[in-house]
């Protein structure tokens, strides 16, 4: 049984360590989401996902898990996750959590187990490979965090496979009994209680057998330079190493145990050569993932042609299949300086607004990162500040992931913004430093501001609600436009027209024929919009939006 809650509902992401502190100790947890869990609830959504909280040593935070059935006591216990739980479908929220299923820990035991000898049970559990004669490693696979994608290790004198950190190893999926293994884990999770599953890594859970080297993509010198394309991964096309075609094997059998437990789901993390076209693949035929999302747009570019050339891409590949749109997480920098950063500042508050209307219009599922409801813009730190491997390794090109995941500001007067719950407050510092720029834009602040980006928010995802095509319609796209994106969502016999430009400068589109027949009604979103329809011609200024009803 599947009642779809899912299909155009609102997921919000909750990274633990950063969202709230209930014992002092510097670090956010369980128990202190649970007390934060009514702000979520207020926002309107129908979900929350949380990052992971499993044991783990902590060497990419928790995303190296050492047990998948239990709760690292940084985040506190199994009863308190339960609790949790509990509050969260008390106030009517779904809970999805954090698989990371590709790789372990290197102290998980099952790694312990593999690497002692090459004849233990567990000796194929992970991907393991000799030397070439050479003493280099088997293959130009490249790791996501930089250089090679192979550890050598000293006690079965041969290298394994790490697709990110050296100290999170791979699993082998070609071993049936690995992949047994990890459906009984996704099956304990289950049984407590979760709505489902967001997938990390999704494409990397099968490697070619045979370890065929990648293809070279080229240096990145004809290109303009990004902070990826510092890193030698960006270098090859990854045909080999990720997104083979055992993986939707796989994704059958993950969605057959899931869908053993009602109304749940599971939403697929894709970055691959062609994620629009990947997550078209892994969403299709309802027997895989129920929705997967890119990285596409969690980049800066936001032109009305790039969002169009997307789009039209999605919709060239869909046949049918259902996205997820995400425009932050933990992995990108924060929304209000990502898209902001080459516009000009009195533009930034309505570029946001509308950023929101365009996320919440689109047909798919929208997915929020914690503090995108607050507008907050990407923390400035200082090196020694730094926690995050890809920033100390990358740094000063790329500064890695710490300026999203800095804690929550929930009260302005604080010293830590009210990251710390407990009471009395503890001593610690905080595990990254609190941002002072977020102080007028702390939660506290904007619940007393009518006006604000927080009670926007509120009452886009409230108003949304209220328009079945949006949750719903199919979607067209309008012609390619410089300035103006615009797409149609039909829904029960009722059509809605998002129309948005993403420039600096006024523009103007005319209506098309079958617009012209009747008044199309203009749907007001409070607290946004100063586009207009006068004469069949849409007339938008910077960074505005108009939504017209039919």
């Amino acid at each position: 049984m599947n009642n779809n809650w899912w299909r155009g509902g609102v997921i919000y992401q909750i990274y633990p360590r950063s969202f709230a502190d209930s014992n002092g100790d510097g670090v956010g947890d369980l128990p202190g989401i649970t007390q934060k869990l009514d702000h979520v609830a207020r926002l309107g959504v129908e979900a929350i996902w949380l990052s992971p909280f499993f044991k783990s040593p902590m060497k990419d935070f928790g995303y190296d898990v050492s047990d998948y059935c239990d709760v690292d006591p940084l985040f506190g216990n199994l009863q308190d996750f339960k609790a949790l739980v509990a509050r969260a479908h008390e106030l009517g929220l779904k809970v999805i959590i954090d698989q990371v299923l590709s790789h372990t820990s290197d102290q998980h035991p099952w790694f312990n187990e593999s690497r002692a000898s090459n004849d233990n049970p567990k000796a194929d559990w992970y991907v393991w490979a000799d030397a070439k004669e050479d003493g280099s490693p088997p293959n130009n696979w490249m790791s996501v965090f930089g250089g090679s994608a192979w550890q050598w290790d000293s006690q079965r004198c041969q290298y394994y496979l790490h697709n990110f950190l050296s100290s999170q190893p791979d699993l082998n999926y070609h071993q049936p009994d690995v992949v047994n293994a990890i459906l009984q884990t996704v099956k304990f999770w289950l049984e407590l209680g979760v709505d489902g599953y967001r997938l990390d890594t999704t494409p990397f859970y099968f490697h070619d057998a045979e370890l065929r080297d990648n293809p070279p993509r080229g240096r990145p010198s004809a290109r303009q330079a990004t902070a990826s394309d510092i890193n030698p991964y960006e270098w090859q096309w990854h045909v080999y190493d990720k997104d083979r075609p055992e993986n939707l094997g796989f994704l059958k059998r993950l969605r057959q145990l899931v869908d053993q437990y009602p109304n749940t789901t599971l939403v697929g993390e894709i970055g691959t050569d062609d994620s629009i076209a990947t997550v078209a693949q892994y969403t299709s035929g309802q027997d895989k993932l129920h929705m997967a999302y890119s990285f596409d747009l969690l980049g800066a570019d936001h032109s009305a042609p790039y969002l169009h050339g997307l789009l039209q891409h999605f919709a060239n590949k869909s046949e049918g299949s259902w996205p997820s749109w995400a425009l932050s997480n933990h992995d990108v920098q924060r929304l209000g300086t990502r898209w902001t950063s080459s516009v000009p500042a009195e533009f930034h508050a309505r570029l946001l607004r509308t950023a929101a209307v365009f996320q919440m219009t689109l047909r798919g599922t929208p997915c929020l990162y914690q503090g995108d409801e607050l507008g907050l813009p990407e923390a400035e730190l200082a090196f020694a500040d730094l926690q995050d491997p890809v920033g100390l390794t990358m740094w000063p090109k790329n500064k890695g992931r710490d300026g999203c995941r800095t804690p929550m500001p929930w009260l302005s007067p604080a010293a830590d913004l009210g990251f710390d719950l407990s009471l009395p407050p503890g001593l610690a510092r905080s595990w990254l430093p609190v941002t002072e720029a977020y102080r007028p834009l702390a939660v506290d602040v904007q619940e007393s501001q009518a006006d604000s980006q927080l009670h926007f928010y509120r009452n886009l995802l409230a108003w949304r609600k209220l328009q079945p095509a949006l949750i719903h319609g199919e979607q067209s796209l309008w012609p390619l436009h410089p300035q103006v994106l615009a797409f149609e969502r039909e829904f029960d016999g009722k059509t809605i027209l998002c129309a948005f430009n993403f420039s600096t400068i006024q523009a103007s589109v005319e209506l098309p024929a079958h617009w012209h027949e009747g008044t199309p009604l203009p749907l007001k979103v409070p607290g946004w919009s100063n586009a207009r329809l006068a004469s069949n011609v849409l007339e938008f200024e910077p960074y505005t939006g108009l939504l017209l009803a039919r």
